[in-house]
C-alpha cells in the first residue's frame, strides 16, 4: 500500500509532510505535492501532518484517479525533502472543493 495526495492539496500545497516523510517520496508540482507509490515505505507519518487532509491510504474508496496522478506526476516531477512556505494564498484555498481542475502539470521546483 502507498499513501497518496489528493486535490486538497492543489492551490495549498503545505509541505508539512514533506518535513517528515523518513524515505523523501514527495515530488512538487507547481501547485500541488504528490507521493510517489514504489518510494512510499506505508508508515503513515506525513497523513496527519497535513492540515488540510490531502493525504490519505491509497486503499480508500474513490482514490482510483489520484494514485494515478500521483505515480505519473512522481516520476517527472522534482523530488522535495526540504519544507518550503505554502503559496501566499493558501489560506483561501483550503476549504474549497473540486479543485482537479485546477491541477497545474507544471513541475515545482524542488529541492
Amino acid at each position: 500500500m502507498t499513501y497518496v495526495v489528493n486535490e486538497s492539496c492543489i492551490k495549498c500545497k503545505y509541505m508539512d509532510c514533506v518535513e517528515v516523510c523518513p524515505v523523501d517520496c514527495f515530488y512538487e508540482g507547481e501547485n500541488m505535492l504528490v507521493i510517489h507509490p514504489d518510494e512510499c515505505i506505508d508508515c503513515g507519518v506525513c497523513e496527519p501532518e497535513c492540515p488540510v487532509n490531502a493525504i490519505k491510504p491509497g486503499t480508500e474508496a474513490g482514490l482510483e484517479k489520484w494514485l494515478g496522478i500521483n505515480a505519473e506526476y512522481a516520476r517527472v516531477w522534482p523530488n522535495i525533502t526540504v519544507k518550503r512556505e505554502p503559496p501566499p494564498d493558501a489560506k483561501e484555498w483550503e476549504d474549497k472543493p473540486d479543485k482537479a481542475n485546477l491541477l497545474s502539470l507544471n513541475p515545482g521546483t524542488g529541492d
